[in-house]
C-alpha cells in the first residue's frame, strides 16, 4: 500500500520507525517539522507537493485541534476507495466525516510502547470500510504491537482509558516505586535496575503462565512473611482497586468529552 503520514511527531514518528522495519508498504511524511526520517521515506512539508489521487491510506497524526484547518487540504491525494485512518486521541468519526465527508475512516489508539513494537492499539473502522481496508490496516498497525479490534467508538474511549493513558499511570507508579527504594538507601541507578527489572520480569512471567494473576501472588506469598507484610499495606481498605478503578473511570470520562 502507499501510505501517507500526515504528522511525524513523537507518536506518529514512533509508529513510522515500527512501520519501516516490514516489507509491503510505501511511507510520505507530510510535516513541515519532520527531521532525521528513516531511509526511504518520501517527506513533503506541504499538501501541495503531492498528486493527485495517490495513496491507499492517509494516516491522521496530527493533534485534533489542527485536523480541520490542515486535513481538508489532504482530501484528494487520497485514491478513490481509499480509506482516512486517524490516530488522534478525541477526535470521533462523525467529526472527521464533517471534514472529509462520507468516507471509509477507522479510528485507531495507540499508546506509547509502539515506539519499542510493544504497543497496544484498538481499531475501531466505520460501515464505510471494506474487510481489506480493515484486514490491510489491522496489519501494519499490528507491527507496532497487539491490534485490538472495537466494535464502538465508546470502545475506543474505554480502551484509552486502560492502554491509551495506561503508559503514564505504570510511568508514575514506577517513579514512586524508584523513590521508596531510593528511600531505603539504595543509589538512583540501582533503584531504578530494582524496580525495572522487577516489572519487566514478573510481567513476562505471568505472560508465559496459565496460572491467574491471584495464584501467582499467592505463589510468592508466604504467610505472615516479607510479601505478605507489604501486600498488606497495599491492599489496606482495599485502596488500590479504588485508586486504580477512580484512575480508568477519570480518564473515560475526559476521553468522552473530548469528542
Amino acid at each position: 500500500m502507499k501510505i501517507l503520514l500526515i504528522g511525524c511527531g513523537k507518536m506518529g514518528g514512533a509508529m513510522l520507525r515500527q512501520w519501516i522495519n516490514h516489507d509491503g508498504n510505501a511511507f510520505t511524511v507530510a510535516d513541515p517539522a519532520a527531521t532525521d526520517l528513516p531511509e526511504g521515506i518520501t517527506h513533503v512539508t506541504k499538501a501541495t507537493s503531492l498528486p493527485s489521487a495517490e495513496f491507499d491510506v492517509i494516516v491522521i497524526a496530527i493533534k485534533p485541534q489542527m485536523i480541520a484547518d490542515l486535513l481538508p487540504d489532504y482530501i484528494p491525494a487520497l485514491k478513490p476507495g481509499g480509506c482516512f485512518v486517524s490516530i488522534a486521541a478525541g477526535c470521533s468519526i462523525e467529526t472527521l466525516i464533517g471534514i472529509v465527508g462520507k468516507a471509509a475512516i477507522i479510528r485507531v489508539m495507540p499508546n506509547l510502547a509502539a515506539m519499542v513494537g510493544l504497543g497496544v492499539s484498538g481499531l475501531y473502522a466505520n460501515p464505510a470500510c471494506t474487510k481489506q481496508q480493515v484486514s490491510d490496516v489491522t496489519a501494519f498497525i499490528a507491527q507496532t504491537g497487539r491490534c485490538v479490534p472495537l466494535g464502538s467508538e465508546d470502545e475506543i474511549d474505554r480502551l484509552t482509558a486502560v492502554s491509551g493513558s495506561g503508559p503514564g499511570y505504570v510511568f508514575e507508579i514506577m517513579r514512586s516505586y524508584v523513590e521508596a527504594a531510593k528511600r531505603l538507601g539504595f543509589d538512583e541507578e540501582t533503584s531504578r535496575a530494582l524496580v525495572f527489572d522487577t516489572i519487566t520480569g514478573t510481567v513476562e512471567t505471568a505472560r508465559q503462565s496459565d496460572a491467574s494473576l491471584e495464584d501467582l501472588r499467592n505463589s510468592v506469598t508466604s504467610k505472615n512473611g516479607t510479601t505478605q507484610a507489604g501486600l498488606d499495606e497495599l491492599r489496606r481498605d482495599g485502596k488500590l482497586d479504588a485508586l486504580l478503578n477512580d484512575t480508568v473511570q477519570a480518564a473515560y470520562r475526559r476521553a468522552a468529552e473530548l469528542k
